[in-house]
Order: structure tokens, then sequence, then C-alpha cells
């Protein structure tokens, strides 16, 4: 099976060109603001449709803003260090979800203070939303033809145009490969944005203890991110950051996981708290 080249630009007006990759973006914020909506009917704290908007516009930006520092600072440090600039040229593309995650938290942060809710609180709200954003995502990588897979003879394979592939085979000649690859952006649209979204909404439909579903977030997204990365090659100017086959991504979702496992068992302990209070 050949990968279906997809022109990136879905139409231009003169110098102004409307891109997969930018409606992806708004595809997912409209998709968390609608979904908020939904969750807001049944989850306990008052929300407004004002409060929803500015929540979804905090999450938006520090996932904008974050995504491109931890792609730039996690993965392309040495560019950085010789052009400084190249941090704020976002056209020239490069985004990271983990560097994503860490500035919608500074956002989420900054909107709990304006609020006065607890941060976790909304973390919690906002958990079980995001991952189709993150799906969405993902099909944009696979429609720029950005992240192909590793090798493979499995049925799934795809091949894949020389000038896609060139920076993980240079010795690609040619149209196309002579070899199939995973195509490891739909696994993850797959993987991180249907079924992670699937498992943490149904988690989240009932009453839960605090930070729970929070660190069910970052303990199940770490894990299948740290899984899809064996399908997924590793950044050609990177490599394996250990043993040969720790990826970047990979190192980048341990901390994840370590972080969700504490969490809930922060969660756990809040829980018991509670219950003794409530039987005094």
């Amino acid at each position: 099976m050949h990968y279906p080249e997809i022109d990136p630009i879905i139409f231009a007006l003169g110098p102004i060109a409307v891109r997969w990759y930018g409606l992806s973006y708004l595809a997912g914020f409209a998709v968390v603001w609608w979904l908020g909506r939904r969750r807001a009917k049944t989850h306990p704290g008052a929300w407004t449709d004002e409060q929803l908007a500015d929540l979804v516009f905090y999450g938006a930006l520090g996932a904008v803003l974050g995504g491109r520092m931890g792609y730039v600072f996690f993965y392309n440090l040495q560019t950085f260090l010789n052009d400084p600039l190249y941090l704020v040229r976002l056209w020239e593309g490069g985004m990271s979800f983990h560097g994503g995650l860490l500035g919608t938290i500074c956002g989420v942060w900054w909107f709990a203070r304006k609020t006065g809710r607890r941060w976790i609180d909304v973390t919690d709200f906002l958990a079980p939303l995001t991952p189709i954003g993150l799906g969405f995502g993902r099909l944009a990588n696979f429609i720029n033809g950005e992240l192909p897979g590793r090798i493979t003879d499995s049925p799934l394979g795809m091949i894949y145009p020389c000038d896609t592939v060139v920076a993980i085979n240079p010795m690609c000649v040619g149209a196309w490969e002579s070899v199939a690859r995973h195509p490891s952006p739909l696994y993850q649209a797959a993987t991180d944005g249907i079924l992670l979204f699937a498992l943490l909404w149904l988690i989240s439909a009932k009453p839960r203890p605090t930070g729970f579903v929070s660190g069910m977030f970052l303990i199940t997204y770490g894990s299948l991110r740290f899984f899809t990365e064996w399908f997924r090659a590793p950044d050609a100017h990177i490599g394996f950051i250990a043993f040969e086959w720790l990826t970047m991504g990979q190192t980048l979702s341990l901390p994840m996981i370590i972080a969700g496992i504490l969490l809930l068992r922060w969660s756990r302990g809040q829980s018991a708290v509670q219950a003794a209070s409530n039987h005094r």
C-alpha cells in the first residue's frame, strides 16, 4: 500500500493558505469546548459557557506555546542555540506533545487562579476532553507525511515517497522507498485519540476521588505513547537516547507515568482522609 499523498494546503487565497495542520488544531479546540459543555451538565461544580470558553482559550494558548517550546528545547536545542529566532518561526512547523502538556498545565493553573478553583479540580475536568484533540493532531501529522514509522513487512505498512523519508533514509532514491513503514501517526491517532478518550470518558462518568482522572490520563497516555513509539522511527537528528531502542518520546513519557502513579497514590490518600472525616 502506498502512502496517499495529500496536499497539506486545503486552499490558498493569495499569500494566505489554509492548512490541514492548522485546521486540526481548531477542530481539536472546538471538540474540547463541545465535550466540555456536555461534561459540565453532570460534573460537580458550576461551569458557565463563558468559563468553558476561557478554559479552552488558556489551555489552547498553553498548548501552542508549550508545544513549540517543547519541540525546540527537547528536539532541536542545538538549532535554537545557533539561531534563537528559530523558536518563533512557527510556520516552519514542529510541535511537541510533552511541551504542549506542560504549557497546558500552566494555562490551566492561570485559569484556576483567576476563577478561584483548585488546579487539580480543573485538570480532572479537562483530562477526558483532550484525547480527541490529540487524535486530530496525529491525523494532521499523517496528512503532512510526518513521523513515518519503522520498516515493516506487516500488511498495515505503507510505502512512503523518498522526499518524505529522506531524513531517516538518505539513501532513498527515486519517487518511492523500496520498503514499507508503519504509518505511526495513524496508530497514535487511534490509541492516544480514540482509545484514550473512550477510557477516560468512561472512567470520569462516575464520581472519582480528586486527582484520580488526572492521574489516569498521565499513566495511560504515557504508557500508550511508550508503546506506540516502538513503531515510530526515531528522529533522524537525535536517534535513540539509550540502549539502542529508547526514543526521545519514550524518555519524555516515563516521567508522565511516574507522576501519574504518584498522583493516584495522593488521590487514594485524599479519598481515605475524606472517608474518615465523613465517619466522624
